[in-house]
């Protein structure tokens, strides 16, 4: 511990960003393309790491949600190698121009997109956050300082090894990416106070993080990623693809930041459809924490199952739930449903179920969410899903970015100003 310097990791990323800055779209491709192939060659090793990190977790009390998010196989590997890959062929952002023009008196001027320099980004649980900041990172010429939490420290210096390995391959300077390997939680303080190399902070982790981050940092933080995620079912809904889409939007992976929290039912067609979508969410033992109509219409429903029902409590309708659980309410209308958002979302994933084109444009008007669905599960915002490759995090703040951090979401840009000996007059 002695020997370790934060300041001087973050004089190394400064230096790399420099470089990588002009590395060409053909060589930063060719790391990506070599970090996907080191996943796959190495996938029994990373699993391995990754096997000592769930044990400890588990034998550490985490609770399953967690455990979770730590945990890789062999399929979530492949996925992370198939999402590096699609970030190698999207295009390369990093010196597009646009909003050229011409002046009257002869200046030609447009913006050009530029990398913003050093990456911070401090994250807990899920590994597979190693590889989408390393993918694109490396793909916008940014450098990067990751800091990932104690209980996956294995399963990430196993990710950081491809990563390292394939810049080497690719001819790009090693310190692009490197990892505060130290678990003193006193670095996290001092890498929000790394101004002098930092250009920005992502968090990606619980409340707490993010307040400490809001809190503590020098540097621009980028929030977001906590959901309190949202489905109203309108009257005219068609209930076969509402029950549909609300099952997958809580069952499909319940431990994720865009994953359901409270479906709320337009009251004129409750009666019919809560028994239908708890009958379809029973099988995967979902538990419902009902508001008092959609509890008493349930209760005497067929589909009613005293295990899986419970009355909601004072603050069930502000909970990240991240597991099985999805609160009811039963809403009079538009109305009420876009006011209980307003209350109680994160502004993160909120959408409507609904048939009538002017509920639905209304909703997606005056629901500010990064996210807005119309008959669509909330788990599509997600950096893949929405053509993105991948992603840093999901921004719920309304300046620079919003939603799913891309390529784009990590340049900003320049002015670029040619003339001809022109002066101001």
């Amino acid at each position: 511990m002695s020997e370790f310097s934060l300041p001087a990791l973050g004089q190394r990323a400064k230096t790399a960003s420099r470089q990588l800055g002009r590395a060409s779209t053909a060589q930063k491709n060719a790391a990506l393309y070599a970090i996907a192939d080191g996943l796959e060659r190495n996938a029994a090793q990373i699993l391995v790491a990754n096997g000592l990190d769930v044990a400890d977790a588990q034998a550490a009390g985490l609770s399953p949600a967690l455990v979770d998010r730590l945990l890789l196989t062999e399929k979530r590997l492949a996925g992370m190698a198939a999402d590096t890959r699609s970030v190698a062929a999207l295009p390369d952002p990093v010196g597009e121009e646009y909003d050229g023009q011409l002046r009257p008196n002869g200046l030609r001027i447009a913006r050009r997109r530029t990398p913003l320099g050093v990456l911070g980004v401090i994250y807990e649980a899920r590994p597979n956050v190693t590889i989408d900041i390393a993918a694109l990172s490396l793909k916008t010429g940014n450098a990067a300082i990751l800091r990932g939490g104690k209980e996956t420290l294995r399963s990430n210096l196993a990710l950081v090894d491809v990563i390292q390995a394939a810049l080497e391959e690719a001819g790009l300077p090693g310190d692009s990416i490197l990892y505060i390997d130290s678990p003193d939680r006193a670095l996290v303080t001092e890498l929000l106070r790394m101004d002098q190399f930092v250009d920005m902070i992502i968090p990606r982790g619980g409340n707490a993080l993010h307040r400490l981050c809001r809190e503590q940092a020098t540097i621009p933080v980028m929030t977001g990623g906590i959901g309190i995620c949202h489905l109203f079912v309108d009257a005219s809904a068609d209930q076969t693809k509402a029950v549909e889409i609300i099952h997958n939007a809580k069952t499909q992976r319940p431990t994720v930041c865009n994953s359901l929290d409270t479906v709320l039912v337009h009251r004129d067609v409750a009666a019919d459809f809560l028994p239908r979508m708890a009958a379809r969410l029973a099988g995967d033992a979902v538990e419902l924490r009902a508001d008092p109509m959609s509890y008493l219409i349930l209760e005497r429903s067929a589909n009613g199952s005293a295990a899986n029902l419970k009355p909601a409590g004072p603050e069930d309708f502000d909970q990240e739930w991240l597991n099985l659980t999805l609160g009811v309410k039963v809403v009079g209308g538009l109305d009420e449903a876009i006011d209980h958002i307003a209350a109680h979302s994160t502004a993160h994933s909120d959408g409507i179920l609904t048939e009538s084109y002017s509920n639905a444009q209304r909703f997606v008007n005056e629901v500010d969410s990064a996210a807005v669905f119309v008959n669509a599960s909330t788990r599509f915002n997600d950096g893949g899903q929405l053509g993105l490759g991948a992603e840093v995090a999901v921004s719920t703040q309304k300046l620079h970015a919003r939603g799913p951090m891309g390529l784009q979401e990590l340049t900003t840009y320049k002015w670029v100003v040619f003339g001809e000996g022109q002066v101001r007059a």
